[in-house]
């Protein structure tokens, strides 16, 4: 990366550039203070505020206004991952913004429901303090940062999005929207006056024309198309 435009580098004429104001968002203040603890060691970053939960997230980026926020995805004790959805709201909110999940779920999945939420990077905990400032430094600059492990997720994703050979009819298009809004079968099925068994033999043919083996794989496809 040239000195030119790296953050915390020096230019050619000696003027250091501003830090990368950076957020970090975990459940576990533990974890959050050791994080800080390292990363304040690094001339590249600053870190300007921390949170536990998705709204305290949202508060401190309206408040601070940070150039990378680094996300956990489980933020709370239950089964849902909250930080997909302040992945989401950041993204639509304050797009300026990059956010980079930090987290020990490594998971296909997960991977690319974070991608598809907006997140620009996706590292796990065991990764060392310099790639995670690698990271960081990658995400503020409008680039990405993944992980060997889940670069190899992304890319078995974008390997699968040849043109199909079907395509998709208007109904098929209608329940892959909803499908997008985060919708079961059950209400699908009742948005569209349809069946619940009529919107599984839709989603069927969805996932088959579009060669993923996942509901959420054909979402990201098809969005990545713009078929949604």
């Amino acid at each position: 990366m040239s000195t030119d435009n790296t953050a915390g580098d020096t230019t050619s004429r000696g003027k250091q550039v501003r830090p990368i104001r950076t957020l970090l968002v975990d459940d576990h203040a533990l974890l959050r203070e050791g994080m800080r603890s390292l990363l304040e060691r690094e001339e590249v970053v600053e870190v300007v505020g921390e949170a536990g939960s998705h709204d305290a997230a949202l508060a401190e980026v309206n408040a601070r206004r940070p150039d990378v926020v680094v996300v956990d995805l489980k933020l709370s004790a239950g089964t849902e991952y909250e930080g997909l959805r302040l992945i989401k709201d950041i993204a639509q909110r304050h797009p300026e913004v990059a956010a980079l999940v930090l987290t020990t779920f490594l998971d296909d999945d997960l991977v690319v429901r974070a991608v598809r939420a907006g997140a620009r990077g996706y590292v796990v905990k065991d990764v060392d303090t310099t790639e995670l400032v690698r990271a960081i430094q990658a995400v503020s600059t409008g680039g990405s940062a993944f992980d060997p492990r889940s670069a190899a997720v992304v890319l078995r994703t974008v390997s699968g999005e040849a043109e199909a050979t079907e395509t998709l009819s208007d109904r098929e298009r209608e329940v892959l929207r909803l499908l997008a809004d985060g919708m079961s079968n059950k209400r699908i099925g009742e948005t569209l006056y349809i069946s619940e068994s009529t919107v599984k033999f839709h989603i069927r043919n969805i996932i088959r024309k579009l060669g993923v083996s996942k509901r959420t794989d054909a979402v990201y496809i098809a969005s990545k198309r713009g078929l949604i």
